[in-house]
């Protein structure tokens, strides 16, 4: 039996476990931290349960499609709940918006808000709909490997959607700012700045307003540990606090994975951690300059906080988004100044309110985030001021003073990305989606130089995100069996 080495233990990483365990591979998994996981870790202290990372359930049907390859069902491993509504947008005091749990409810949302613009996003959502199912059906699941991919009688069909920008395509049909940045937000938070991100990318609109909102009881981490239950049913072996810093060569290969404690024979090495840290261990081998990393267009980096209350939280949703600060001047802060914002957007998160699990009777966890610049060095005064920005602001829309009510908390900024995933320039999100870094024009799966190393997750096609991670492990896995088979 041939054995497969699989560095680190994020959502690609995982899917990628199962799939080549399910193919009659020998998989282990060596992951660096303390628990398996990868960015979907949990932080337990005195009662309460955080996500450290991913917060947001969409595209539940890559989640579905990935289970059904293994001839089970998400319901197997963990509990959805669909949120309605799925999420609170405010932009003042007592001045918010909700978007509704379907997409009847959220026009009428958009018609009462601005007249005429309800049938215009019903139409607008329609089309990101068949492009969902382009993307879904013919791109994402391809390698990258060749321009090629991306011919298709429904891509050709498309291809002014790719130097179309999303930003344009939605203020062309929506007047309201308030509107605007709501169907802007997907691609601010998860890739790049509206105006330049592809049209086609409009796909994220469907799986927000289209496919919904949905909570995984436990968090986030109930879903890697599912996926972690899945792959140990299959055989897979996971091995935690394993940091990978090297390998052993011959004739051009790696037949051995080596650790701080152990080393690891391996037939086929697919590496889901940092793509650009992989990198830097392989010396000579690698496909990527350190300028060439420079060079890229990252998707934020993130300043995020953990926080215990001793009460609970009123006025607010599960999904809270404050957009009463200029909307596209922290997007400029973000990917072009590249500086710390001064009136930021951020995040605020209260999962309790959906799982009591999560905190003890009567109290509340809030998960607080602010999309940053990578590169950016967080001290700790920096991250003391922007948590009183947050409750600030929390006060001034709402009304209600958070301050006293904190037990304790926890940031993670910049600095804590490089540490705890060894995440290239501090990112969160990987590579933005820009059209110059789509498909075959991000780094590719296969090492150059190393006939049996590839590469998963965030940094390699399809994009970031946890449903791209799982998608790219798929991916990965494809290519091999297909042209390295047993």
């Amino acid at each position: 039996m041939k054995s497969v080495i699989i560095i680190g233990s994020g959502f690609s990483s995982l899917a990628s476990a199962c799939y080549m365990a399910k193919a009659g591979y020998q998989v282990t998994v060596l992951e660096k931290n303390e628990q398996l996981g990868g960015r979907a870790s949990l932080w337990e202290h005195k009662g309460f349960r955080f996500d450290m990372g991913p917060s947001w359930y969409w595209m539940p049907d890559v989640f579905e499609r990935f289970f059904n390859d293994f001839d089970k069902k998400p319901s197997d491993y963990y509990q959805l709940e669909k949120l309605s509504p799925a999420y609170r947008v405010i932009f003042g005091k007592n001045d918010y918006i909700d978007i509704a749990d379907n997409l009847k409810d959220i026009t009428q949302t958009f018609e009462g808000i601005e007249p005429g613009s309800g049938n215009k996003v019903l139409k607008f959502i329609e089309a990101a709909g068949k492009n969902y199912q382009v993307a879904m059906q013919n791109l994402v699941y391809n390698p990258g490997l060749s321009i090629m991919e991306l011919v298709s009688a429904e891509s050709a069909a498309r291809l002014n959607l790719f130097v179309q920008n999303i930003s344009r395509q939605i203020r062309n049909k929506i007047k309201n700012p308030k509107l605007r940045s709501i169907l802007e937000f997907p691609v601010l938070f998860l890739g790049a700045k509206p105006s330049k991100t592809p049209a086609f990318y409009n796909f994220m609109n469907f799986a927000d307003f289209g496919l919904g909102t949905w909570y995984p009881k436990g968090g986030f981490n109930a879903v890697a540990m599912g996926i972690v239950q899945l792959a140990e049913e299959l055989g897979v072996n996971f091995q935690v606090n394993e940091k990978v810093d090297g390998f052993d060569y011959k004739e051009g290969k790696i037949f051995s994975v080596n650790t701080e404690k152990n080393k690891y024979n391996a037939d086929i090495v697919i590496s889901g951690a940092d793509y650009a840290h992989t990198e830097k261990l392989l010396s000579e081998n690698r496909n990527y300059t350190e300028e060439y990393w420079q060079k890229k267009t990252f998707a934020p980096s993130s300043l995020l906080y953990y926080v215990a209350f001793n009460r609970k939280v009123n006025h607010l949703l599960h999904h809270n988004l404050f957009f009463d600060t200029d909307f596209e001047a922290h997007a400029e802060e973000i990917y072009d100044t590249k500086v710390f914002p001064k009136k930021p957007l951020f995040y605020a998160n209260f999962s309790s309110k959906t799982d009591d699990s999560l905190a003890p009777d009567g109290m509340e966890i809030g998960f607080f985030l602010i999309p940053l610049a990578v590169d950016l060095d967080d001290s700790e005064e920096i991250r003391e001021k922007y948590f009183r920005i947050i409750l600030d602001r929390i006060k001034k829309c709402t009304g209600e003073d958070l301050k006293d009510a904190v037990l304790f908390k926890r940031s993670f900024g910049v600095n804590d990305f490089k540490e705890r995933y060894n995440s290239c320039r501090g990112n969160a999100y990987g590579l933005a989606n820009t059209l110059l870094q789509t498909s075959f024009l991000r780094p590719s799966i296969r090492n150059k130089k190393i006939k049996n190393l590839f590469y998963t997750g965030q940094l390699t096609v399809p994009g970031p995100g946890v449903p791209p991670a799982i998608i790219s492990g798929k991916v990965v896995t494809d290519y091999i069996l297909k042209n390295f088979g047993q």
